[in-house]
């Protein structure tokens, strides 16, 4: 179990369990665990919710629970995580993906992470980027990629305080809802 100071950053405690436990902003206590099977329903409402109100999430229409699958599919052999409060209710989640699957960009890893509308702005965010980058540190990563559209300006300042700088814009290449976005590259080395 890893354990954290009151800003939500995370203290080690033991290496040998992925998982943590926070002490987050207004001494909200959560946990940072490896996403699993239970998990499935509550993933995927938080996903779908970001489907329907916003531009953060790619897809146009809700997405079916077997996307949990896929999730976890494209994640394999990379950290994932599922945060919980004391109750086990699901806050937010997320994963580390491959970038390319070509051998020589095996050290860089694109993350995606979700959390509860309401539980934005709470040190969820950059507590799951910790663990996704002492994590990936273990398996070798060093560069990680979030792919960001243009139209979503909360998550490009999030990832700016974070450390993350833009790296590239892919102009106009995203549709959604018949409006167009560039996909904005941040990057940050570990």
């Amino acid at each position: 179990m890893r354990t954290s100071n009151k800003s939500g950053s995370l203290l080690p405690h033991s290496e040998e369990s992925p998982f943590y436990k926070i002490q987050g902003v207004g001494n909200m206590e959560y946990s940072i665990s490896p996403m699993v099977e239970e998990d499935r329903k509550p993933i995927i409402d938080i996903f779908n919710y970001y489907i329907s109100s916003s531009y953060a999430a790619y897809p146009e229409a809700e997405v079916s629970y077997e996307t949990f699958d896929v999730f976890l599919q494209m994640s394999r052999g990379y950290p994932t995580a599922t945060v919980k409060d004391g109750n086990g209710e699901v806050l937010g989640f997320g994963f580390l993906r491959v970038y390319n699957p070509m051998p020589v960009f095996s050290e860089t890893a694109e993350v995606t992470y979700f959390i509860s509308e309401e539980y934005t702005g709470k040190g969820i965010g950059k507590s799951l980027l910790e663990y996704f980058e002492e994590e990936g540190k273990k398996k070798g990563i060093k560069n990680i990629l979030a792919s960001i559209s243009s139209l979503n300006p909360g998550s490009i300042n999030f990832h700016r305080k974070n450390g993350f700088t833009e790296c590239g814009c892919f102009k106009s290449v995203g549709k959604k809802n018949d409006r167009v976005f560039d996909t904005v590259w941040m990057q940050k080395m570990l």
